[in-house]
């Protein structure tokens, strides 16, 4: 796919992006009209969940018809070029009335993390990376934060209903015994996204979908994060875990969760 090929995508997913954003903000401004239903043990789900996938995935699909889509709710399969879409990813904050809520859609070339636009519309945050071009936050250049001591690290330790509370617990745990300080947001979206601006310094997590973490990871990437290989097997298909952090805190960040960093930030 040419540069101009990749321009062409980038600013007009960048209009779909700004269009399903205000479609999510009305739900999400107007209660009774979320229909709040859940997929599974806190696995919510909402009207607008659907209704921003199936704009996202109608419109990506007259303008690019050879790029294929993934979307949370509708699915997909994989192709060279492929759009991976969390229509609300939060989906817990965004029922709850949390505004730590985002749109995630990234474009995956040949299995790597090419274009990530990540929208937190309920925060005015728009969030761009673009392989070798660099990462934003609107429309300002971004990077991590630098920090290279633990102790003086603050890291996100996402949480998901496939891991054992006892190894999600043990996580957290040592990493406050390193001396680091932990939170947890509720959106691994906007997680991999705070380390690339550097409101935090890493954010691990033992399992996450593929669709929470393509925009995200091309965004921290070109913000000078280090990364684990997500992508290797079927991440895709079945997820991955995720290790997402500034370089100095790389290698103790990996004895702690145990995930290895295989691409570093640039």
């Amino acid at each position: 796919m040419s540069p101009a090929d990749l321009d062409l995508r980038q600013f007009a997913v960048l209009g779909l992006v700004a269009e399903a954003s205000r479609l999510a903000l009305d739900y999400f401004n107007k209660r009774e009209s979320l229909g709040i239903t859940m997929k599974g043990a806190q696995d919510w789900l909402t009207v607008a969940d659907g209704a921003v996938e199936a704009f996202l995935r109608e419109r990506l699909t007259v303008l690019f018809p050879s790029d294929a889509v993934i979307g949370e709710e509708g699915g997909g399969e994989a192709a060279d070029a492929v759009w991976i879409i969390d229509p609300i990813d939060g989906t817990a904050n965004f029922a709850h009335g949390d505004r730590n809520w985002c749109i995630s859609i990234g474009l995956l070339l040949d299995g790597a993390p090419e274009i990530g636009i990540v929208s937190a519309p309920a925060l005015d945050e728009v969030y761009v990376g673009r392989r070798g071009r660099g990462a934003t936050l609107n429309g300002e250049p971004i990077k991590v934060s630098g920090q290279a001591d633990i102790a003086h690290s603050c890291i996100e330790i996402g949480w998901s209903t496939r891991i054992p509370h006892a190894d999600y617990l043990a996580t957290v745990q040592g990493t406050l015994a390193a001396g680091a300080s932990v939170r947890r947001v509720g959106s691994g979206t906007l997680g991999i996204c705070h380390v690339a601006v550097g409101r935090t310094d890493g954010y691990a997590e033992h399992h996450i979908n593929a669709w929470d973490v393509a925009a995200a990871m091309a965004i921290a990437a070109e913000a000078g994060a280090d990364l684990n290989d997500f992508f290797a097997g079927d991440g895709i298909r079945t997820g991955n875990p995720i290790l997402c952090c500034t370089p100095g805190l790389s290698a103790e960040l990996e004895r702690i969760t145990g995930i290895v960093c295989r691409h570093k930030g640039h």
